[in-house]
């Protein structure tokens, strides 16, 4: 919440948002969904160990740019991080 509440005071003050699937009050999809409504270019990377929850297609139909699973590599997720960023 505390997230939401920071990207919605200054939403251009943020380049990538990574998130987890799984956190408390609301899911990282909620939070990408949110995030999009106020900005709908933000760069979103969504990490989750729980596949069955929601599958990289659905999250890419939703607007998510990347989508890992965990554990993750550190190297997966800077090439992630950096193929966010250079979509915009």
């Amino acid at each position: 919440m505390e997230a939401l509440e920071k990207f919605c005071a200054e939403p251009e003050q943020f380049d990538l948002v990574i998130t987890d699937l799984t956190m408390p009050n609301l899911t990282g999809v909620q939070l990408a969904q949110e995030l999009m409504r106020i900005r709908p270019n933000i760069p979103i990377i969504l990490m989750t160990g729980f596949s069955e929850m929601i599958t990289e297609a659905e999250a890419k139909r939703m607007g998510i740019r990347q989508y890992i699973m965990k554990p993750l590599i550190i190297r997966e997720l800077g090439n992630a991080i950096r193929w966010a960023l250079d979509q915009n």
